[in-house]
């Protein structure tokens, strides 16, 4: 029998998650049977045409009784639906990040274990084959002793961006949580990716985490940042991350660094290259999808690759920006601004160079002395 799938939020990220579901439609393992969105079904993507469309998911939930509800929606609504899916009786595939603070993460991961009911997040990445071939690569001694871990993400966003939604680039919103920046929204899996590769999952595997956050967009949240984190086992990490790049086609990856090498990791690719003194070797692995991995554990008793469990560590790195100060406006005269209108967009003097030195020396922007740290 096929599982039963209802999709919340079918408009922006969620026509990503009609295409899977589609895909496994097809291959006769799943059934769409309801979708739910405020804006309802016209122009949505990849919906299929004679789907249930509900306002909202408390009318769909009345109606209609899925194996698993999709949600891809405002972040600060990502603990409320997926509870009232759990006690509907659904399993949940819920979008990244997990939730807007570490205590609905909390009040997520009880009602799970209440219900006995799955919530597999958003973090495509997990699904990655290279975190195996990365282990066994460090352990072979290729690369020498582990030093640390660092990354970056040079992504650029314009104004329409920001403008898209209320909540779109905001800490809190009419009085609640949000929590949209570089670091917790559109480049968390460079983070989640990071801490995975350290086998840093749960928020007792974190021992440290101090943030740096700034912005040149005017927004609330951040969109140049760098985190510096320690886990419990040691293992240092470093992220230099920014929504304003120089180059923002360069893909985002995440750096392992060893005594005699470094594996670099293009996670949005699954693209591996090790590099030592004398030899640089590039390979493309695989990756399994989530909502794959899903059905697989839902119907065969696979282990989930992404459990909301699993996100704690990166729960931590939210809730450390959350209860940081606001970000620090980044001054005039380090950025450009390019066009104007909605395509307009702002280009930081030298951030592509700060943020790859963040990856590699392990320490912030403030620490590191970039310009716009004065």
């Amino acid at each position: 029998m096929s599982t039963t799938f209802a999709v919340v939020g079918i408009h922006g990220y969620g026509s990503q998650h009609l295409s899977h579901i589609n895909e496994l439609v097809e291959a006769g393992r799943a059934q769409l049977v309801a979708v739910a969105d405020p804006r309802g079904g016209e122009g949505a993507v990849n919906l299929p045409p004679g789907t249930p469309v509900y306002p909202d998911l408390d009318s769909l939930l009345a109606e209609v009784s899925p194996d698993v509800v999709t949600i891809a929606t405002p972040i600060h609504t990502h603990l409320p639906l997926a509870v009232r899916a759990m006690r509907a009786g659904a399993h949940v595939l819920l979008e990244k990040p997990t939730t807007a603070s570490m205590a609905e993460f909390s009040e997520l991961v009880r009602v799970s274990d209440e219900t006995g009911l799955v919530v597999q997040v958003g973090f495509q990445s997990f699904g990655s084959h290279a975190f195996d071939r990365i282990r066994q690569i460090v352990e072979s001694g290729r690369i020498g002793e582990l030093q640390g871990i660092g990354g970056y993400g040079l992504w650029r966003r314009a104004r329409s961006y920001y403008d898209r939604s209320r909540w779109a680039g905001q800490r809190r919103l009419d009085g609640v949580e949000v929590v949209d920046g570089a670091v917790t929204n559109p480049l968390a899996h460079s983070v989640a990716s990071a801490l995975r590769i350290a086998g840093c999952s749960r928020v007792e595997d974190v021992a440290e985490v101090v943030v740096d956050l700034f912005h040149a967009n005017d927004i609330e949240a951040d969109d140049t940042s760098a985190v510096r984190l320690r886990t419990t086992s040691g293992t240092p990490i470093a992220m230099g991350l920014t929504l304003a790049a120089e180059e923002p086609e360069v893909w985002p990856r995440v750096l392992v660094h060893g005594t005699e090498g470094t594996i670099d990791f293009q996670y949005t690719s699954d693209v591996l290259t090790v590099r030592t003194a004398d030899h640089e070797e590039t390979e493309e692995v695989g990756r399994t999808g989530l909502f794959v991995n899903l059905l697989d554990h839902l119907q065969q008793g696979t282990p989930l690759l992404a459990d909301v469990r699993d996100t704690g560590a990166f729960m931590s790195v939210l809730e450390a920006v959350r209860t940081a100060e606001d970000p620090a406006q980044i001054p005039a005269d380090c950025f450009t601004q390019v066009g104007e209108g909605p395509d307009s967009y702002r280009v930081i003097d030298g951030v592509d160079e700060w943020c790859r030195r963040v990856a590699t020396e392990l320490a912030t922007f403030s620490e590191l002395g970039a310009p716009w740290t004065r």
